[in-house]
Order: structure tokens, then C-alpha cells, then sequence
């Protein structure tokens, strides 16, 4: 199994600069031990102007099957000649990504102490792979290789020479190049990852931290690579439990690469609280706590009274959280279809919980759906739908964000009926045991008064061609008003202008 890494350079860099990277001395020939085999990394040639470094993996077929206990392709109990005479020594697969995991794990991470300068610096690369095993043929190599920056030489080996018209075999000499592309770090990487997909095999039992693995190698290409759900499959041998946490965590660091933010930052929806249905910082109004009903299923209850209202039949659960509103609709028959979304995959996985979508029957399971996105970005999934919910939403927005999610939801989605709620600010002074000051929830960004609610929510429906009117929610104080309040959004006509050009408002500043 054999691998060559080669570049050239100039007098003011050396090509034997990649002996640093690879933390490989280029007059040295070095062996590593290995629990399959051997590896021995040489350099073939090194000058100023080319230098090349080659990994041999020397595999031991008769170690491999005693370490796999005759698992893995080629080791079936019932194929026992096929344990010991198949393809491992001489052609790239797992075995050769790990080697080169093990082998240079200081250049993939690219960590250059001698010369820290270097890891950063693009070079002009020439990668070679004599014998690729390719389940897809050369058309998959090129999508897999080429939205990464590579050329890709791909030639189809033959199964002999002697007699064409046998065919090509599965088998193919690959040879990448670029001149100022992926980095060294990011070469390996590609092919740490990208070797295995191709051969489309493991030698070694896949278990979850095999996601980890897949996303240190993938970071900064593999959540944006148009093949993304091919390779990580393929990587993860079509384990469908792993595969689906490695995609969900892939577009959350999209989402978060989006939003120029940390991916703790977007992935906080779900908090230990204590009561999960309360969720407020006391009870309404200081009634006894025996008799009081929980804020958040009086919320719910005045959510369901207007949709059923409303006539809806597919609805939206926009920042859906643990589930609670998706699951109250999956008891109504009405609801034909229902889609919870949330950026948090933590807050996902927990509604999936606790809807047990594992275990419903197929009629209600087509019913229901989450889906992980962000309400600051159009998404075509959202189009169509009858009725979209936003509860306890927009409070968690920084208010220079608004106008996205606006546009999103009135602009893009367009659903015939919205519904918003939010906190009141003038009834916190009737929580006993919130601080003057202080907001309901940790994460609120502002909460409004019903004045500035309602400014906000009117240019909203003048913008997007909606009528409006408002409800409240809870106990209506006389004199503070209700601890929510709720906007009904019904649509009416076309837009007026295009909203994404839309300034905040000024009242929306002011708070």
C-alpha cells in the first residue's frame, strides 16, 4: 500500500520545507509499528527545487484477521482463503487513513514547533495513490476531490491487460494536484476522510466516537461539501443513528459558521430547569400555587384555541424547544402535518424523546417532523404551510436580527396565519421572585411592553400584507396588562416592499 507526497520550491523555500511539516527528516528512512503491519515513510527525492515523501504500509494479512477475529471484508468464516488472499497489502483503504492518522498526527493538526510559520503557508502539492479501491468509479472521486480546491487525475486500472474487453476493475490510480489549494494539514485530512468513503469499507468496528473523529477531520470542508450526506454515511458504514448525530452536528457548525458565532453560542436552547412545563419565574400573579395554572399551558392553551381558529391543518412550531406545543398537536387529529424546528440539536433530541418517535405508529409518525434550521435564513422547507407558530421566540434574538427573521417568516415562508408571543415587561412587577431590573430568562436579548409589541407587530403586517390583532395571555392586570401577550398575523395580500432592506424600528432601538 503506497502513497507519495511531493512539491517543489525555490531557493527562498526549499521544497525539503515539507520534511518540517511532516516532521520527517528527508535523509532519514523511518519505520513505525502498527497492529496490522508496518509503515516506513521515505523520501525518494529531496533537493531545493523537488521534494517527495512516500508512505509504504506493509499490512499483515494473518495479524489483521487474528486482530478482526475474522471479521471485516474478506474474513468471512465461510471464506476462510479470502481472510488471507484479497487486496488489504496493495490498495488504499482504512488501514492506509489510520497510517497516516498515526504516522504524521502532528502535520494533520498542523503543528509545526521548528517552523510555526509553515502550516499556514500554501504550497504546491501532488498527491499519488497507485491502487484506490473506488465504489462509484472516477465520476465519484472527481465530486468527492474536486469541490475541495483539488485536479484530479483519475485513470481506471484494467482487471488485465491481456484482455480488454474484460473491463475496467474497481480499482483506479488517483493523483491530486494544486498549487496554492488545500494546505498540507488539509490534504491529509481530505484523504484521512475521503480513503475509506472511496473504499467504502472499515476495517475496524465503527463505534460513536468515530463521529468525533469525522468531525475533527471534516472542520472547516466537510459541513459545506455538496456530497456531505454520501460521506459521512459511507464513513460511518451506514450506521444510521451515528450518521444522523454526525449531520445534525454538521449543520449546526454551518448554522453557527453562518451567523459568526460559537457553536455553544446557537446550541443553548435546552437548560436544566426545574419545572419544564412553568418555566417562569413564578406563578400568575402570586395566587396560591395549588391553584394556579402554569403560564407556559395557559400560553399553550391560547396558542391551540387560535390555531384551531384559524383552520390550520400543517403547521410550523418555529423554535420548537423540548416539544411540548409540537406534542399537544400531535393529539389532534386536525393537524394533518406538524414541523417542529429549532437550531438546537440538544432541544431536538429532547423533543424526539419526548414525543417517542421511535415508537409511533406509521400514520402518526408521518404526522410529525423536526427539523434543525435557523429562523434567521429562508428555507424552502418552510414554504407552504397553513399556520406558523412563534412562542417565547423573538425575546432570544438580538433586535438587529429581527429584521431576519422577519423577512424569513413574513417574507419567504408566507404561511396564512402567525403567531407570536412574547413576555410583557410591565407585569414583571408583579413576580414575587423576580429582581426589579432583571429579565425573565437569562437569555433574553429585551423584553417589550405592549405598546412597543404592538408598534413592531403593526409595521411587520403593513410590511408583508398581513392583518393583526392581539390577544392577551394570562391574568390581564388592570393596571400591567398580561404576563404574555400575542400577536395573530393573518395574511391579506402582497407585500408591499421587499423586507429584508428594512431598518429596525426605532421603538425596537429605543428598548
Amino acid at each position: 500500500m503506497f502513497l507519495t507526497i511531493s512539491t517543489t520550491g525555490t531557493p527562498e523555500r526549499p521544497a525539503t520545507d515539507l520534511g518540517y511539516l511532516l516532521h520527517k527528516h528527508p535523509d532519514k528512512a523511518q519505520a513505525f509499528s502498527t497492529s496490522y503491519g508496518r509503515a516506513h515513510v521515505l523520501y525518494p527525492e529531496a533537493s531545493v527545487q523537488r521534494c517527495t515523501a512516500a508512505l509504504l504500509l506493509e499490512v499483515d494479512t494473518v495479524a489483521l484477521v487474528r486482530r478482526g477475529k475474522g471479521k471485516g471484508r474478506g474474513g468471512a468464516p465461510d471464506a476462510a482463503l479470502a481472510q488471507y488472499v484479497n487486496d488489504r497489502p496493495y490498495a488504499a483503504s482504512s488501514l492506509l487513513a489510520v497510517a497516516l492518522s498515526t504516522v504524521f498526527s502532528s502535520a494533520m493538526k498542523g503543528q509545526c514547533n521548528a517552523r510555526p510559520d509553515l502550516p499556514e503557508r500554501p504550497l504546491p502539492l501532488r498527491i499519488e495513490v497507485p491502487a484506490l479501491p473506488a465504489r462509484g468509479g472516477a465520476d465519484l472521486v472527481r465530486q468527492l476531490f474536486e469541490p475541495l480546491g483539488w485536479t484530479v487525475t483519475v485513470d481506471a486500472v484494467p482487471l488485465d491487460t491481456e484482455f480488454p474487453e474484460w473491463g475496467d476493475s474497481r480499482y483506479v490510480r488517483l493523483v491530486l494536484e494544486s498549487e496554492e489549494g488545500p494546505t498540507l494539514a488539509e490534504a491529509l485530512r481530505h484523504l484521512y476522510v475521503l480513503l475509506p468513503v472511496l473504499d467504502d469499507a472499515k476495517h475496524y468496528w465503527v463505534a460513536p466516537d468515530e463521529v468525533d473523529k469525522l468531525l475533527r477531520a471534516g472542520d472547516g470542508w466537510l459541513p459545506d461539501h455538496p456530497e456531505q450526506h454520501l460521506i459521512t454515511s459511507r464513513y460511518l458504514s451506514r450506521r444510521w443513528s451515528l450518521t444522523r448525530e454526525a449531520r445534525e452536528r454538521l449543520e449546526l457548525v454551518r448554522l453557527a459558521e453562518a451567523d459568526d458565532s460559537a457553536v455553544e453560542e446557537i446550541d443553548n436552547a435546552v437548560e436544566d430547569q426545574g419545572d419544564p412545563e412553568t418555566g417562569e419565574p413564578g406563578t400568575d400573579g402570586g395566587t396560591a400555587a395549588a391553584e394556579a395554572v402554569p403560564l407556559a399551558v395557559r400560553r399553550r392553551d391560547a396558542i391551540l384555541a387560535a390555531l384551531r381558529d384559524s383552520g390550520a391543518g400543517r403547521v410550523l412550531d418555529l423554535g420548537c424547544g423540548q416539544g411540548q406545543l409540537v406534542q399537544a398537536l400531535l393529539k389532534d387529529p386536525r393537524y394533518t402535518e406538524i414541523v417542529g424546528v429549532d437550531v438546537s440539536m440538544r432541544a431536538l433530541t429532547v423533543a424526539a424523546r419526548r414525543l417517542k418517535l421511535d415508537r409511533l405508529g406509521e400514520r402518526q409518525a408521518a404526522r410529525v417532523k423536526l427539523v434543525q434550521g435557523s429562523l434567521a435564513y429562508t428555507d424552502k422547507r418552510l414554504k407552504g404551510y397553513d399556520a406558523a407558530v412563534l412562542s417565547e421566540v423573538i425575546e432570544h434574538l438580538d433586535l438587529p436580527r429581527l429584521p431576519a427573521l422577519e423577512y424569513a417568516v413574513f417574507g419567504s415562508a408566507r404561511p396564512r396565519t402567525v403567531l407570536v408571543t412574547t413576555p410583557n415587561v410591565e407585569y414583571n412587577v408583579r413576580w414575587e421572585t423576580l429582581p426589579a431590573g432583571h429579565s425573565r430568562h437569562g437569555d433574553h436579548r429585551f423584553e417589550w411592553t405592549r405598546e412597543e409589541f404592538r408598534s413592531w407587530a403593526r409595521a411587520v403586517a403593513e410590511r408583508h400584507a398581513y392583518d393583526v390583532e392581539f390577544a392577551p395571555v394570562g391574568p390581564d392586570d388592570p393596571e400591567v396588562g398580561p404576563p404574555t401577550q400575542m400577536a395573530v398575523f393573518t395574511l391579506s395580500g402582497t407585500p408591499h416592499d421587499k423586507p429584508a432592506k428594512t431598518p429596525v424600528p426605532k421603538e425596537e432601538k429605543a428598548a
